[in-house]
């Protein structure tokens, strides 16, 4: 399907135009980051639970020092997943929001002959300069 309008000839709508912003990927990032490290920990719990045989304190130390490598090492790579997966996000409500704005341009220009004439001209020109 081709487009025939652009989203600039929709400037009386401007509600319609405004996309929310992506500032919930820093949200987002410290929850995959807790998470990952919630997961991690209880793996860790587990795995220095059969090390340890008695020694609580050593085991507490190994632990807290997973929990920490993890807290340094994962926190960069997961803020950048959560900003990209959030920009794709924003993409596919964006690409939504003009889809609607097109249909009920279209819906419009059914009702409007004037509407449909500017339609079909815009369509003729973009064959043209095709």
């Amino acid at each position: 399907m081709t487009t025939v309008l652009s989203s600039s000839y929709f400037a009386s709508a401007p509600a319609v135009l405004s996309a929310p912003k992506a500032e919930g990927s820093r949200t987002l990032a410290g929850m995959l980051l807790a998470a990952v490290l919630s997961a991690l920990l209880v793996v860790a719990d587990q795995v220095i639970d059969t090390w340890v045989d008695g020694h609580l304190l050593v085991g507490w130390v190994a632990l807290w020092t997973v929990a920490f490598a993890a807290l340094a090492l994962l926190a960069p790579p997961l803020r950048k997943m959560s900003a990209a997966a959030s920009a794709v996000i924003m993409g596919w409500v964006r690409a939504a929001q003009e889809r609607r704005m097109e249909e009920k341009m279209w819906e419009y220009a059914h009702r409007d002959p004037r509407i449909m004439a500017e339609l079909q001209h815009a369509v003729m020109r973009s064959r043209n300069e095709a």
